[in-house]
This record gives C-alpha cells, structure tokens and sequence, in this order.
C-alpha cells in the first residue's frame, strides 16, 4: 500500500484533467498514487460525482487523498463524492483551494515526500500563485 497522499485532478475539461496529470507524472514520476477526470457523463464540459469517487478509489492512500479542482462545480461534485464515501475514508480526503495545474504539482511533490494530507493541502494553497 502506497504511504504518499495520493492526488485527485478534477476538471470541467477532460483534456485539461489528463494535462495537469500528465505534467504531475513527468515532474514528479510515480511516486504518489494519481488519478483525474473531468468532463461530464456525455463527453461535455462538467464533472461527474461517479467519477470523482472512483478516481478517488483509483488514488486511494491510507495516508489520504488530496482533490485539485478547477471551476466551483467540480468543488460541489468534489464534497457530495466526499459525503458519499465511508466515514473512515471520508475524514482522510481534503479539497485543496489552489489553482488545478500549479497546485497539483506543488501537492504531488509534497505528496511524494512524504508529507501528510494537511500539508500538502497546505503547501499547495499557500505556495500556488494566487
């Protein structure tokens, strides 16, 4: 079981979600369990609850999960998702208000050294351009 935070890039844009995870595995590698989505169930722009659980399942850390989101209809979807998890799995994912590309990639470092959900949380919101 991986002890790095795992991330969660969630998008409006499908293409922006596999961009910001694509520039995370290249700038930071494998290290932290990864996984996106974006996009509605018809291909459009928009986020599906569904998807955010199971990309949380997919970067699923005992250590937690990390949710970077986009526009304030991938938060929503992002806390009804949290809501509908276990309540032990639940307390152990976090949103991070912090701008999707740069604050994942200053998540996903801090992830991959080891850092605790909090932090990384914390990092990226406070070192991401505002």
């Amino acid at each position: 079981m991986n002890r790095n935070v795992g991330i969660v890039i969630v998008s409006h844009s499908p293409d922006v979600a596999r961009g910001t995870a694509d520039m995370v595995r290249q700038m930071v590698g494998s290290e932290v369990p990864l996984a996106f989505c974006g996009g509605d169930p018809d291909g459009g722009l928009g986020t599906s609850v569904q998807a955010i659980m199971e990309a949380i399942d997919q970067a699923w850390s005992d250590a937690g999960v990390a949710i970077l989101v986009d526009l304030g209809g991938a938060e929503t979807n992002s806390e009804m998702a949290i809501e509908m998890l276990d309540g032990d799995r639940a307390g152990r994912v976090m949103i991070c208000n912090a701008p999707i590309v740069e604050g994942s990639v200053i998540a996903a470092t801090e992830a991959s050294g080891g850092a605790p959900l909090a932090t990384v949380c914390a990092t990226a919101e406070e070192l991401s351009p505002a």
